[in-house]
């Protein structure tokens, strides 16, 4: 099972690639544009946000799992949950604006968006230290 949970793990994350370059576009053009904030442009942020509450949901079961299975807890390994939340955090954003006018949604999706991505790559870093 912990196998299984790794390799969804691993294939979550281009999802969540594919969702973040979408998002990122969009949210721009629409920005650039003054464009109306519409239906697929909170869809794509409700993805985005999912597929992030999902990869942490994963991630998180994955660590405890093997954690207490022996591989234990090391420093990388909490450290890499810990900004990972922190990210799903800012992908959550952009669902707090959604009173504001059309180009200020824009903007404060794209940079939350862009936030989100800085703060993935920040989490990575543990990983590759190791």
């Amino acid at each position: 099972m912990p196998d299984f949970l790794l390799v969804l793990h691993s294939l979550v994350r281009w999802l969540i690639l594919i969702a973040a370059l979408a998002a990122v576009i969009r949210f721009l053009a629409g920005w650039r544009r003054a464009a109306r904030f519409d239906r697929l442009d909170n869809g794509l942020a409700a993805v985005f946000s999912g597929m992030m509450d999902l990869q942490v949901a994963l991630g998180l079961i994955y660590m405890f799992w093997t954690g207490f299975a022996g591989a234990g807890f090391a420093p990388y390994r909490i450290q890499h949950a810990i900004t990972m939340i922190f990210a799903a955090i800012a992908a959550h954003l952009p669902s707090r604006w959604k009173k504001e006018i059309d180009t200020i949604r824009y903007r404060n999706s794209l940079f939350a968006v862009l936030g989100a991505i800085v703060i993935i790559i920040v989490g990575l870093a543990p990983l590759s230290q190791r």
